[in-house]
């Protein structure tokens, strides 16, 4: 049966992976996956419940008769519930960010980025988009400021061809300012809440090479502008009388938002409660202060303008789905010990995390980085493989310990990687659908730029790593 599982989860991800040519949404097939694998799971679970949890299982029959249906109870009360209880950690910490950036993009909070950013030097722009990008990513989750930066983007750039190669760079800058901070990327939220990384070492160690694969492909794509280019005539976005802020309350909600976003972290570190406790106590906050500041409003009928479209909402909440799911496929993964049989296959073959790494970044390109970031970290626990491991191999073991090295790398190289085609992660989807990128022309007028910036990264990490760490 492991091997029908793991069979039906791979055509799973094969199918993922080719959503541009299939047309079917990759959150409807993780759902499927998740939920099929776990059925099979259920109604073949009882070799694997004796096998992996005998002490447990006994201790539930408390001296009865086993049978099919106290195999499938033990399993959804002793096995299944711990995926669940993860997976709505990381759902309601999402739903509570992205709560807080739709309410700062609601009262217009980031309508100086447009003004600031407005010049028809064209290398100028450029700069200034990945730098704004780079930063709000770190904050935002990735999939939010890709969206919002291309529709600021849009409205400056007039020529397509132009709009093509700065809405690559702002994808390039969103998933590499989201992957050095535990809060700006789903990736390394879920590593942050499997304990693996703690916030300060984890910036610490990827800044940098962040900044690097950043730069790096940005440089390359500004010799490929003009020194000038079109833009778009200026637009006033009308609110209503009684719907702009005044610039002392934006600038006021902008850093209760961002700051409270910045101080999840040290939340969890004080009280030891879930990330998304700390998220949620900041929204509340938040939200008592949007309500403060818009008393007029929200007494009043007057419709609220807003920027960014509305299919942001939907990509955000399909983007949650296809979370699930592929937890739910993982989970059944773990829960049959193929991924426990990997994991020791790359370190009795590989032995390597660079190459794990590497492996991991070229795959990125074609499926999913969430997926199979997700993958890559279930492969290992942080505390009883790795105790295990140090009595044979202690050096190698210190790579998969808190903060070890196989964490940062699988990061790293799963948001950036996922950047050598546009259909290795969601903001490269949402790319595709606003400028009608093609994967043979980013293939073209990309990859290699990125492909270069990546290996930079990596060789700033393995120096930083070998002398400064």
């Amino acid at each position: 049966m492991t091997l029908i599982i793991v069979a039906f989860l791979l055509l799973g991800y094969f199918f993922i992976a080719t959503e541009h040519i299939t047309r079917i949404n990759k959150s409807a097939t993780a759902m499927f996956l998740g939920v099929v694998g776990w059925i099979l799971y259920m109604y073949t679970g009882s070799t694997y419940v004796r096998s992996m949890y005998p002490a447990e299982y006994a201790h539930f029959l408390n001296g009865q008769c086993s049978t099919a249906e106290t195999v499938k109870t033990f399993i959804a009360q002793n096995i299944f519930v711990d995926y669940t209880a993860y997976i709505c950690g990381i759902v309601l910490f999402l739903l509570a960010t992205m709560s807080i950036v739709e309410v700062l993009n609601v009262n217009g909070c980031f309508d100086f980025i447009r003004g600031w950013v407005r010049t028809r030097n064209s290398r100028r722009l450029l700069w200034s988009l990945v730098a704004i990008t780079f930063l709000l990513s770190a904050n935002l989750d990735n999939l939010t400021t890709t969206v919002m930066m291309l529709v600021v983007m849009r409205q400056i750039v007039a020529t397509t061809k132009f709009r093509m190669l700065y809405g690559s760079a702002i994808v390039l800058a969103a998933n590499c300012g989201g992957c050095f901070t535990v809060i700006g990327d789903v990736c390394s939220l879920m590593l942050w809440s499997k304990g693996t990384i703690t916030p300060t070492d984890f910036a610490g160690a990827l800044v940098v090479p962040s900044l690097i694969a950043t730069i790096i492909p940005t440089y390359l794509i500004s010799r490929k502008l003009p020194e000038s280019i079109d833009v778009e005539s200026q637009h006033i976005y009308y609110r209503g009388d009684d719907t702009v802020l005044r610039p002392w309350q934006r600038v006021l909600m902008f850093f209760v938002g961002i700051g409270g976003l910045w101080f999840i972290p040290t939340f969890h570190n004080l009280t030891k409660l879930p990330p998304f406790v700390g998220a949620l106590c900041v929204l509340g906050l938040f939200w008592v202060i949007n309500e403060i500041c818009n008393r007029k409003l929200i007494r009043s009928n007057q419709p609220v303008h807003r920027t960014i479209p509305r299919f942001l909402q939907y990509e955000n909440l399909q983007n949650i789905l296809f979370f699930i799911g592929v937890c739910l496929a993982v989970g059944v993964l773990s829960e049959t010990g193929a991924l426990r049989v990997a994991a020791m296959w790359c370190d009795d073959k590989i032995h390597n995390t660079y190459v794990v790494g590497i492996a991991l970044g070229l795959i990125s390109s074609v499926l999913d980085n969430v997926a199979l970031v997700f993958t890559s970290m279930s492969l290992y626990d942080v505390t009883e493989y790795a105790s295990v491991l140090r009595r044979i191999d202690p050096e190698y073991a210190n790579f998969f310990s808190v903060n070890g090295q196989y964490w940062h790398l699988i990061s790293f190289c799963g948001s950036v990687g996922g950047c050598l085609l546009p259909i290795g992660s969601v903001s490269g989807y949402a790319l595709m659908k606003s400028e009608g990128v093609t994967i043979w022309w980013y293939f073209r007028h990309i990859t290699l730029k990125v492909l270069a910036g990546w290996l930079l990264g990596l060789g700033a990490y393995y120096l930083i790593d070998l002398w400064v760490r």
